[in-house]
């Protein structure tokens, strides 16, 4: 069965270049592309941090770590945007919400808080380590850092007039947790109209493996597209060479 041609998501395709993707490729323009890096944060990623403390396994988000720091000198070199989200609220919790909140009762961070007194105030509490990014992807020049209060990237942030501020339709998404926040930003962005595709290497679950494959079957049948690291930097590493 041939290939189906590529989806191509730029105004006139001039500049774009073809990104292997599941269920098809796309024809992307880097100047309309972002690569969304998602919570890669201590709190996530680093041993000590609050995904560690409410005894998820974070072993395999150390291996994330460096894909991502590939495709984002990738994505650097052919001018695609970079753009950093963390989660959290502000030190005293108000952003978090109260007990007639949902996230109030969901959030495993202000659950173990709850559970664990002493640890009151140290979670993804922005300006702790908690909060902070790891040390292998802090920003470079040029890239955007915004915060997020929930799940979503989408909800309540600047991330939407930020794209559209740039004349971005195409995201790029990586990071931690592919079954939470990737998820349901990725859902978020396509009923925006963004064209979401996940590196499924480079970003990391919470949960047994089978939330990963749950989330890629998700985002390959109905919600967006599915490639790899290799791809996405032999695609556009080989545009930051022209």
């Amino acid at each position: 069965m041939a290939e189906a041609d590529p989806i191509i998501t730029t105004a006139d395709g001039v500049n774009a270049i073809t990104l292997p993707a599941r269920p098809e490729a796309l024809r992307l323009d880097p100047a309309q592309t972002a690569v969304v890096v998602i919570d890669m944060q201590n709190a996530y990623a680093s041993e000590g941090g609050y995904v560690d403390l409410a005894g998820f396994d974070i072993a395999g988000a150390a291996g994330v770590i460096g894909k991502i720091g590939t495709v984002l000198a990738t994505a650097r070199s052919a001018g695609v945007q970079v753009i950093y989200l963390q989660n959290g609220w502000d030190p005293d919790y108000v952003e978090a919400g109260g007990p007639g909140s949902p996230n109030w009762h969901k959030s495993n961070a202000l659950k173990t808080m709850r559970a664990r007194p002493e640890l009151s105030g140290q979670l993804l509490a922005r300006g702790g380590w908690d909060y902070e990014l790891v040390d292998a992807l802090k920003p470079q020049p040029g890239d955007i850092s915004l915060h997020k209060t929930r799940y979503s990237a989408f909800f309540n942030s600047q991330l939407d007039s930020t794209l559209r501020a740039r004349g971005i339709r195409n995201i790029v998404f990586v990071g931690i947790a592919t079954n939470v926040c990737v998820e349901s930003t990725l859902r978020d962005g396509f009923h925006l109209e963004y064209f979401g595709v996940m590196l499924e290497d480079a970003t990391h679950h919470l949960g047994s493996e089978l939330m990963q494959q749950a989330t890629i079957y998700n985002v390959e049948k109905f919600f967006g597209w599915v490639s790899t690291v290799a791809d996405f930097c032999g695609s556009f590493g080989q545009s930051s060479k022209e």
